[in-house]
Order: C-alpha cells, then sequence, then structure tokens
C-alpha cells in the first residue's frame, strides 16, 4: 500500500498542467484530494475523477477563511502560480505573493504537517552561462518580475518553519497536456527562421513532469533534516536549446530554420517591446521576452546533489523518453 494512502492533501493550481497531473497521481496513489482551481469545467473533471474541487481565487481577501472550512490537511501542495516572462508587477504580486500569503495563513488553521512549494530556478537565473547552479550559490538581481515574485513567495514559504517548508525548483516542466513550454517554442518555429544566438551556444536541462511529481512525492515522504530546504530539480541532462527545438519540432511534423541574429541589440528590442506593452496594459505576453531570448543564448544546468543526497530522489526521464512520453511512439508522430 502506498505511503500517501488516505492522506488528505490539498493542492493548489489543480486545473494546471502540473497541479492537474499530481491530482491524477496522488489519486492513484490512494490520498485524498482537496483540488483548487479556478477553472470550473477543469474541476468537475477532477471530481468525476475522484477529487473534492475547490473554485478558489487563493488571492482573494476571503481566500484565508473559505480555505480554513475544507477541513484538517495532512499537507499543501503548492503549485499555483503565474508564470509568465512579461506583465505588470500588480499581477504577478497578486497571484504569486498574496495567494501564498493567504495559503500560510490558512496552513495552520487545517493542521497542515508539510508545506510543499514547487518555485522556479528562474529565481537564480542571470543572462549569463550558468552551469551547475546550486541552491546556496547567492541569488542575482531578479531578471523579471516573475523571478522577484517568486523569490518572494520562498521567503514567505520559508518563514513557516512549523510547516516543515520544503521548495522545488524545477526546470522548464515539459510532458504530455502541456500548453507553454514546447508548444511556444514550435509554434515559433511555424511562424519562420527562429534566431541562433552565440553560434547556438544556449543549452539546458529540462524536466519532464513526471520527474517533477517524483520530486513532490519523496519532499511529502521526505525525513525532518529536508525542512527548510531548497532543492533543484531537472533532468540532469544538459541538451542543447536548438537540438531541443528541432527534436519536438521533427516529432511534430515541424521544419526549423535558423538565422544567425546579435543577441545585444535582440534584448533591447525585446525590452522595448515588454515597455510597450506595461504602458498599453496589455495582459498578454508581448511576442519577444528579454528572458525567452536569454534561454536560448546561454548555458544553464542545475546541481542536483541536494536532492540526491537529502530527498533521495533523482530524475528518470531524459529527452529522448520524455518526447516519447509527450508525442507518443515515433511511427505515431504527425
Amino acid at each position: 500500500m502506498s505511503a500517501l494512502a488516505g492522506q488528505r492533501l490539498l493542492v493548489t493550481g489543480a486545473t494546471g498542467f502540473l497541479g492537474g497531473g499530481l491530482v491524477a497521481h496522488l489519486l492513484d496513489q490512494g490520498a485524498q484530494v482537496v483540488a483548487q482551481g479556478r477553472q470550473q469545467s477543469r474541476l468537475d473533471q477532477l471530481a468525476r475523477d475522484g477529487a473534492v474541487p475547490l473554485q478558489l481565487d487563493l488571492s482573494a481577501s476571503d481566500a484565508a477563511a473559505r480555505l480554513a472550512r475544507i477541513g484538517p490537511i495532512d499537507a499543501i501542495i503548492h503549485a499555483a502560480a503565474r508564470s509568465a516572462a512579461a506583465g505588470s508587477w500588480h499581477l504577478f504580486q497578486r497571484d504569486n505573493i498574496a495567494a501564498t500569503a493567504n495559503l500560510l495563513r490558512a496552513a495552520r488553521d487545517l493542521g497542515a504537517g508539510r508545506f510543499v512549494h514547487v518555485s522556479s530556478p528562474s529565481v537564480a537565473f542571470a543572462p549569463r552561462d550558468q552551469l551547475d547552479l546550486k541552491e546556496s550559490d547567492p541569488l542575482p538581481r531578479p531578471y523579471t518580475y516573475y523571478a522577484a515574485s517568486k523569490r518572494r513567495a520562498e521567503e514567505l514559504v520559508l518563514s513557516h518553519p512549523d510547516l516543515r517548508p520544503i521548495i522545488l525548483r524545477p526546470r522548464g516542466v515539459y510532458g504530455q497536456g502541456d500548453a507553454h513550454l514546447l508548444p511556444r517554442l514550435l509554434t515559433a518555429a511555424r511562424r519562420g527562421p527562429l534566431p541562433l544566438f552565440r553560434g547556438g551556444a544556449g543549452r539546458i536541462d529540462l524536466t519532464h513532469i513526471d520527474d517533477v511529481i517524483g520530486a513532490v512525492i519523496a519532499a511529502l515522504r521526505a525525513p525532518d533534516d529536508c525542512n527548510g530546504r531548497v532543492f533543484n530539480i531537472s533532468s540532469g541532462q544538459v541538451v542543447a536549446v536548438r537540438d531541443i527545438i528541432e527534436c519536438a519540432a521533427a516529432r511534430a511534423g515541424i521544419g526549423v530554420h535558423w538565422r544567425a541574429v546579435p543577441l545585444r541589440p535582440s534584448l533591447w528590442t525585446a525590452a522595448l517591446l515588454e515597455k510597450t506593452w506595461l504602458i498599453l496594459r496589455r495582459q498578454d505576453e508581448p511576442p519577444v521576452t528579454r528572458y525567452g531570448l536569454a534561454l536560448l543564448a546561454y548555458a544553464q544546468s542545475l546541481c542536483l546533489d541536494q536532492a540526491r543526497d537529502h530527498l533521495g530522489w533523482s530524475p528518470q526521464v531524459d529527452f529522448a523518453d520524455g518526447l516519447r512520453r509527450t508525442f507518443g511512439p515515433k511511427d505515431r508522430a504527425a
């Protein structure tokens, strides 16, 4: 029998890609899951699967009071967040900081014995090559509002040691049902030539959703020496960005063309677009962002020693296997 069987768990962001995957896995493990989200149609489906649906805006003024009424909870997995490369500070503050603060206020009333917070390695991102980045490395100035808000949310979580908090920083989560990472890259590939910066030096370690779910399960079961720790999560496999895009595009039946482009002027253009979007108060992302370009240009990888040594977790899905799980066998690919 699973160690999670019978436990009552709250998963936030359950109508999103990662949160939905977590709910499905936890239900399969015999856990009782309260699934928080905003999309009623998706919550209805989760209810049919066996979860207790909770339609709630975590940033609302009455969120903590409403959460306190759901009954005792063994642990909370906080996967809800506004994840975007650009946008107004107000929205990130509301959805990533205020929402986390409300959830932490409710956690004590719910009797939660552990708080697993899904953060992001973007809190440590800088526009330069960053290989084997460790959790203990000094954090640079936040490169985006998203990074700044996630850093502040981490600080809030770690300020509640009674909740036995654990923070996970998974990089580039993808898999079947993902509507952001690979789909955005494929959309860009369809539009025309992609920029090739620094001679194609960009490389990165992505993370398949199954590995992130495994890390969350490990965090739920972790011993108390993990309390208050931050853990990097990724595939541990550094792949050239060019190869990631070309392999994914090949599975989707899309041709990819590249054009060598100087990086610095491109970043200036992206910065101007981001400012223009803010002035116009547009809710969508600009077509190009500084963060998106920087991910194409620089080499990035995470050190996983802490997760292996303390969580007892290590990645199981390499990029080739991740593509198979995302697109299916090659003979069924479009």
